[in-house]
């Protein structure tokens, strides 16, 4: 599984990626955010989680530099030892939530994903 990011025309990259990037431009490459370390511009720890999320759950925005550009992301932090300015690496998990914990039936929905772990 990858991170994906999309690099649009004008050199533009954007995470999640979108059909169209800043001034209408079209993607040109897909970038695996996976293979990038990213340091921790911010981050914060619910205590109040949703149904079959982990409680606490300790959530970053990280900001990756792939090829002088910025990319941020947002996503769950590995462990609650987490501070500004940290290097931290994606780690691909199978569950993120819970999936019979919510309202929405299991099978239509992706449970995978992304945390940030500190190096």
């Amino acid at each position: 599984m990858t991170m994906e990011a999309i690099r649009y025309e004008d050199g533009s990259i954007s995470y999640p990626g979108h059909p169209r990037g800043p001034g209408g431009t079209v993607p040109e490459e897909t970038i695996d955010l996976s293979e990038y370390t990213a340091e921790v511009v911010t981050w914060t720890t619910s205590m109040a989680t949703p149904p079959g999320v982990r409680e606490p759950n300790t959530l970053a925005i990280v900001e990756f530099d792939v090829d002088g550009e910025s990319v941020r992301a947002i996503g769950q932090a590995t462990t609650d030892e987490i501070e500004t300015g940290d290097e931290v690496r994606p780690v691909y998990v199978e569950e993120l939530r819970e999936p019979g914990a919510g309202i929405r039936e299991p099978d239509s929905q992706e449970w995978d994903g992304y945390r940030f772990e500190p190096i």
